[in-house]
């Protein structure tokens, strides 16, 4: 079923379909007879929307596959860590220290709070004498509501709450050409999240399995959680939150393929891009011509997932 055989032309077929579903009209006789319309409208906003959507679709979802390697937890992801909240963190920032900020400096705000939180979150994962798999993505998420409740407190002081209120929503349709390109740094993110994937495992196991196998420990756990935040900053300061994709993709695709990291890599990718393209897809054609955010429907996708997926382990013991 998760073949990448498969997966790949009907991620193809989905492209090409979002690229003609909007409410500007672009046709295949109009690309075809040269009309200028067409052309600016794919060029200025379906394309770039079409790129946005699968690079943050595969990206969230390799975040949450780092993160479930790291934390021997398979219930772990942005969402349920608190790094989305640690991002919208780092953007107020930005928006208060540096009111005229691009988004290249409100990223890199983002990134660096993400990478804070990341570590305050396996601090706090350390610290727990019953690693329970149901226990420790709930004390993430209570992190993040903490991160996210500092967060509303000075937005309100400084009247930034609807700015911020902006990344609380997945979002792609405003993106255009020239507001999207920050998403490009998260591909050599990916590339070094798969050179290191064996490293990222052997570090899962624990710092005495890995030293005693030449890995060094901490040198391992700090590159995937800046790779982690640097892709998270990104998607969010570009196209905003889209919560729990990082943690059903990974589950699903290790349900059909099992736990080897370099092997459930590409899937993961493939799989997180084209949930997302179905997501957005649906979005648009829902209430067409209005649209319904993809945090919307991945939201409810994801928290009936997640819940079936606590529920299961609950009986299960």
């Amino acid at each position: 079923m998760l073949k990448l055989r498969f997966l790949f032309p009907l991620t193809l077929i989905l492209a090409v379909v979002s690229i003609f579903i909007g409410v500007g009209n672009v046709s295949l006789a109009g690309l075809l007879a040269g009309r200028s319309e067409d052309w600016l409208l794919l060029a200025n906003s379906r394309l770039p929307r079409l790129i946005s959507i699968v690079i943050a679709g595969a990206s969230l979802s390799i975040c949450g596959l780092i993160l479930q390697c790291l934390s021997r937890n398979r219930f772990v992801s942005p969402t349920t860590a608190g790094l989305e909240d640690s991002a919208r963190f780092g953007v107020l920032l930005a928006l208060i220290l540096l009111p005229a900020s691009t988004g290249w400096v409100q990223t890199s705000f983002a990134a660096l709070t993400t990478f804070a939180g990341a570590m305050c979150f396996m601090a706090i994962l350390n610290t727990l004498k019953h690693r329970d798999t149901v226990f420790v993505p709930l004390v993430g998420m209570m992190f993040g509501n903490i991160i996210n409740s500092i967060t509303v407190f000075f937005a309100l002081q400084f009247d930034l709450l609807q700015n911020i209120n902006a990344w609380l929503q997945g979002d792609f349709s405003s993106v255009l050409s020239g507001r999207y390109e920050t998403l490009f740094i998260s591909i050599p993110a990916l590339i070094l999240a798969y050179v290191y994937a064996q490293r990222f495992v052997l570090a899962g196991m624990g710092e005495d399995f890995a030293v005693n196998l030449g890995v060094n420990y901490k040198r391992t756990m700090a590159l995937g959680l800046v790779l982690v935040a640097i892709v998270t900053a990104v998607v969010i300061v570009t196209v905003g939150s889209i919560p729990f994709l990082g943690l059903i993709v990974p589950n699903l695709v290790a349900l059909y393929l099992g736990d080897n990291l370099k092997l459930t890599l590409p899937h993961t990718a493939v799989v997180g891009a084209l949930l997302v393209l179905i997501c957005d897809i649906t979005g648009r054609m829902v209430l067409y011509p209005y649209e319904i955010s993809v945090s919307l429907i991945m939201g409810i996708i994801g928290s009936v997932v997640f819940l079936s997926m606590l529920l299961k382990r609950y009986r299960h013991g």
